[in-house]
């Protein structure tokens, strides 16, 4: 992989640890330059450590650079971009996977978690691709690294409690599948400069599986799986999504658990009623909507929907 992506500077949000720090390794294995963004912040968001980043960025050589501040805010986005561009030469990659966590039943949240929340995850996915998309559009217009552009690459992590759902996550799951949204959005607004977007759901070990504290045997079988996952495998994901062989995928959902692919479908009808001769009342609808019944949605969570022994 030491040439996959020669020449190519990319954006890592949230890179110093975890999955993070994997895909910055993955990257900068695979030949790129690469920007770790990271304030060293608690999972809950709260407090920096500079050193963090800085010290990711020194471990991972091959020229990679670190920046410590926020990225919550639209100015921030264009620093990031522009520090990309002046010291690392360029900008190719955008990976989106900063976020935090602050969990609590829907009657029990506070406001101000849910804005810190959607402000980290989604928000600051928003300001970055905003920032970076007219670098890769003029990129494309100047061929860069060749006459066939394959280098404008977007991958948003997103998480499968956006998908299924997960007891006390509400703002972290509504972030979650917001994102899927702006990747939806974000590869059709490119698509026609060559510029792909994809969304990655990670199962992996991570400070959030290590934090966890189980209240049932289905909880802790969950734990002990998500251990044993190697960040290392999202990495490789992300390499594939952002090398040429993947230059026709866009606007996908894709998840990585161990040795495990999965590719999600999307939200499409599954079913339709139709009244030909009149407006429905709630009575009529009532009576035609019992032709849903089998195809509705069950209520699970992704730790059910997933409680199975990964390939690792």
């Amino acid at each position: 992989m030491s040439d996959l992506l020669e020449g190519r500077i990319a954006i890592v949000t949230g890179g110093a640890r975890g999955i993070g720090l994997a895909i910055a390794q993955g990257l900068t294995e695979a030949g790129a330059k690469v920007l770790i963004a990271d304030n060293g912040s608690a999972i809950n968001g709260d407090g920096s450590d500079p050193s963090v980043a800085e010290e990711a960025a020194a471990g991972l050589g091959g020229g990679a650079i670190a920046h410590t501040g926020s990225i919550a805010s639209p100015s921030a986005a264009r620093t990031l971009v522009d520090r990309a561009v002046a010291e690392l030469g360029g900008l190719d990659i955008v990976v989106n996977n900063a976020a935090i966590l602050r969990d609590a039943f829907i009657f029990k949240g506070d406001p101000a978690d849910w804005e810190a929340v959607i402000r980290t995850n989604l928000s600051a996915a928003y300001y970055l691709i905003n920032a970076a998309s007219p670098v890769l559009r003029a990129n494309a217009k100047s061929d860069r690294g060749g006459e066939t552009y394959d280098r404008g690459r977007i991958v948003n992590i997103v998480s499968t409690a956006g998908l299924y759902g997960n007891f006390g996550q509400s703002p972290y799951a509504a972030a979650k599948a917001g994102l899927v949204g702006l990747t939806r959005v974000a590869a059709m607004d490119l698509a026609r400069s060559g510029i792909t977007a994809n969304a990655l759901a990670p199962f992996a070990r991570t400070r959030v599986t290590d934090i966890i504290q189980p209240a049932n045997d289905a909880q802790a079988s969950y734990k002990e799986r998500a251990l044993k996952l190697d960040p290392a495998h999202v990495a490789t994901a992300v390499a594939w999504l952002c090398s040429p062989a993947a230059q026709q995928i866009s606007g996908q959902i894709f998840g990585v658990r161990g040795r495990e692919i999965f590719l999600f479908s999307q939200p499409r009808p599954v079913g339709r009623v139709v009244n030909e001769q009149a407006d429905w009342t709630p009575e009529t609808l009532a009576e035609a909507a019992s032709a849903f019944t089998d195809r509705l949605t069950p209520l699970e969570t992704d730790l059910e929907a997933f409680n199975t022994e990964p390939f690792v």
